[in-house]
Formats: structure tokens, C-alpha cells, sequence
């Protein structure tokens, strides 16, 4: 059975002006996304600002996410290094913490040979029981599984049930979802292509459109797997103008400066991220009274 089906959102972490991390807001945040009908939360990832973060900040993070969530809806945990050795710390404490999954970003930098990410996923998920889903962003990584790698994964390793694919190879998904045989969970890791991974088996969506469109995002999931394939396909359409809006500086740039024109207060980024650019800002209010959602 997958770990969730619908809409997950990748959560932003919000900070003070200090840098600290709000935890005031973070439950705030959680109740709306509840509320909002997100099938899924997915902390401590890409746009939660992980890279950022101290190790006893991801792990309180994680732990404070899972206590406010309290079994309503799953909480995937991001525990993905370059260090396998750091990687393993990381989803062993997100275990102890009460995670339902663990999301696991390819390792970065090193470059690893295919063989080196088998056995680099191989010894994490035998360190941990929960259910893993790997990450695939070659964008941000350097690293490209191959579809052979991602469904000898899920086939060998119990606990390795799915991908979060971000590469935007439709066909390189395709084919490991030929191969996969029902074996692979699939999960679109960009919220531009919803509908399409929906039509290749897939479960649903680990999003960042989810911070500022829960509800959308999960009925486009959801009108999906109700049979209302025309529904869903118009309402991914409708939001692609705010989708490319989201994405026109490196997430989560965008998606911050969104939640907060939309008085969310969620604070700064951590350097080396920066404020949103104005002229961009102007293009992503407008996207988003376009949406309805400003």
C-alpha cells in the first residue's frame, strides 16, 4: 500500500527574522495544510530549506512535525545527504521521531556510479523500517538514475517503495514504469506534470503548489482518480501560469515571498538564498490574483 495517495506538499520551514526556526508558525501552517486537505506532508526537503539547517534543527523539525500532525495524515521526513554515513543518522533519528516515510534525495556532488547509489539506498533502507521514496532531481544533484536503477530498488529492498521523479524525462518515467510491473510508487516531484504521471500509474504529487493551493492541488489529483480526467486535465492547465510563476527564481524563493504577500508570515530564506526580485515578485502577485488566491 503507498505511503499516501493525492497531494503531499513539499513544506517550507518558516524562520524568524533572527533565523530561527518559527515553530509558532510551523503549526500554524501544518492546521491550514490539514484543512486544506493535503494528503500528505512532506518536511524537511528541497523547500524546507534542509541544506540549511543544523542537524538538531532537522530533527526537531522533523519531531515537532510529527507530534502537531499526530497521525491525521502521513509525514514524510527529507533525510537525504551526500554522506551516506549522514543519511543513515538523519532517517534512523526521523524514525525515532515518528515518521510514517522518508524521502531520500540522490547524493549530491560525489557523483555516484549507479552501482554506488544501489548501494548507497541499500544501506540506508537497512537501517530503518519505514518506507522510503527515493528523490530524482539530476537538476539540483548532478546525479541521473537510470530507470533500471530505481526499479531494481523497489524490487530488491522492501522498504524502498517508490520515486519522487523531478527529472522531467516523461520518457525515461514511462519506461521504468513499463518496467516496473506495479513495483514502483510514482510520485510527480514538479507540479507542471500532475496529470501526466497521474497517466502513467502514478499515485500523486509531492508539491510546492500545495503551500499556497492545497485544496487545488489535491482536487487535481483527486478528479483524477474520480474518472474526471477532463477535470483534472483543466485545472493542472489553469495552473500552469501560477506554477511557472513559483518557478521563475530557484524554490523556494518564490513560494516564501507567495505565502507571505498572501499574509502568512512565514520570514526570510537562509542565506545563500535571498529575497525575491521585484520585478519578479510583481509577475508572481499577478499570477496569483489571476489563480484567485490574492
Amino acid at each position: 500500500m503507498a505511503i499516501f495517495e493525492g497531494a503531499g506538499v513539499a513544506l517550507i520551514t518558516p524562520f524568524k527574522e533572527n533565523g530561527d526556526v518559527n515553530y509558532d508558525k510551523l503549526a500554524e501552517i501544518l492546521e491550514d495544510q490539514i484543512a486544506g486537505g493535503t494528503d500528505s506532508i512532506v518536511i524537511c526537503g528541497t523547500t524546507g530549506e534542509s541544506s540549511t539547517m543544523t542537524h538538531e534543527e532537522h530533527i526537531d523539525v522533523i519531531r515537532f512535525t510529527c507530534q502537531r500532525v499526530a497521525g491525521r495524515i502521513p509525514v514524510i521526513a527529507g533525510t537525504g545527504s551526500n554522506s551516506t554515513a549522514e543519511a543513515i543518522h538523519l532517517s534512523q533519528e526521523a524514525e525515532r521521531a515518528g515518521a510514517d516515510g522518508l524521502l531520500l534525495v540522490t547524493p549530491y556532488y560525489n557523483k555516484a556510479t549507479q552501482n554506488g547509489l544501489i548501494a548507497h539506498y541499500k544501506a540506508v533502507a537497512a537501517s530503518v523500517k519505514v518506507p522510503i521514496l527515493l528523490y530524482h532531481i539530476p537538476g539540483r544533484t548532478g546525479v541521473t538514475m537510470a530507470p533500471s536503477t530505481i526499479v531494481t530498488l523497489c524490487r530488491e529492498v522492501p522498504n524502498i517503495v517508490g520515486v519522487k521523479e523531478a527529472s522531467g524525462n516523461i520518457s525515461g518515467i514511462a519506461t521504468m514504469m513499463s518496467m516496473a510491473d506495479g513495483c514502483v510508487d510514482l510520485y510527480s516531484g514538479n507540479d507542471s506534470e500532475i496529470v501526466p504521471m497521474l497517466s502513467l500509474g502514478g499515485k500523486g504529487v509531492i508539491s510546492v503548489l500545495s503551500n499556497v493551493a492545497p485544496r487545488q492541488t489535491h482536487d487535481i489529483c483527486q478528479y483524477y482518480f474520480d474518472g474526471d480526467v477532463k477535470k483534472s486535465a483543466q485545472m493542472q492547465l489553469e495552473a500552469i501560469p501560477l506554477i511557472n510563476a513559483l518557478f521563475c527564481e530557484v524554490n523556494p524563493i518564490p513560494v516564501k515571498a507567495a505565502m507571505n504577500l498572501m499574509g502568512m508570515e512565514v520570514g526570510p530564506m537562509r542565506m545563500p538564498l535571498t529575497e525575491m526580485e521585484p520585478q519578479n515578485q510583481e509577475k508572481l502577485a499577478a499570477a496569483m490574483r489571476a489563480y484567485g488566491i490574492l
